[in-house]
């Protein structure tokens, strides 16, 4: 378990790079190399933008625990993890993107702000994150899980967070798209 969550991780922090990056080389190619199991398993966690929307996927797993209710809560948990560190990642950019349109005096205060209220987002419950599909590996005795989140979803979970800069608000409301499709730009 302890090398499949650490393989989780490396990828759920190549995607963050990626993401980060905000250049129009943004997909992410990822094949875990898995036989057996569904495309979205070796896909693994990433956003991307298709006919369903614009949606962060999280992909998590769980090894046999003695008790199939407890492994499939675990694997459906990570999942929701997962998206939860892609989706801090992505406000993280937006962050940015609303920091350096701020053309006041107060730059620094207005970073700094926009820090800790990513922050206060990044620690928020996820209720708009739902699995939409598991798959158990009954060779292995596995069981993975993805959640999905859409970014339609993420307004309502920013009216949650405490002190929430209007500003910020507004200029997620009016550019998170846009940011989601340069960010994600070729990925189908």
């Amino acid at each position: 378990m302890h090398i499949l969550n650490w393989g989780s991780r490396l990828l759920s922090a190549a995607l963050i790079v990626t993401l980060a990056a905000c250049s129009s080389a943004n997909k992410v190619e990822s094949n875990l190399g898995l036989e057996g199991v569904p495309d979205w398993v070796n896909q693994g966690t990433q956003a991307l933008n298709n006919k369903d929307g614009r949606l962060f996927h999280g992909v998590g797993m769980a090894r046999e625990m003695g008790d199939m209710a407890l492994q499939k809560s675990t694997a459906d948990n990570r999942a929701r993890t997962e998206v939860a560190l892609i989706l801090t990642s992505f406000l993280k950019v937006v962050g940015k993107d609303y920091a350096a349109s701020e053309k006041t005096a107060n730059t620094t205060e207005n970073v700094t702000s926009v820090s800790r209220q990513i922050s206060s987002m990044s620690e928020v419950n996820l209720p708009g994150s739902r699995i939409i599909a598991s798959y158990r590996d009954t060779k292995k005795n596995v069981i993975y899980s993805l959640a999905e989140l859409d970014i339609k979803q993420v307004s309502p979970i920013l009216d949650s967070v405490k002190d929430m800069n209007q500003d910020l608000r507004l200029y997620f409301d009016e550019n998170a798209d846009n940011i989601f499709d340069r960010l994600t730009k070729g990925k189908r």
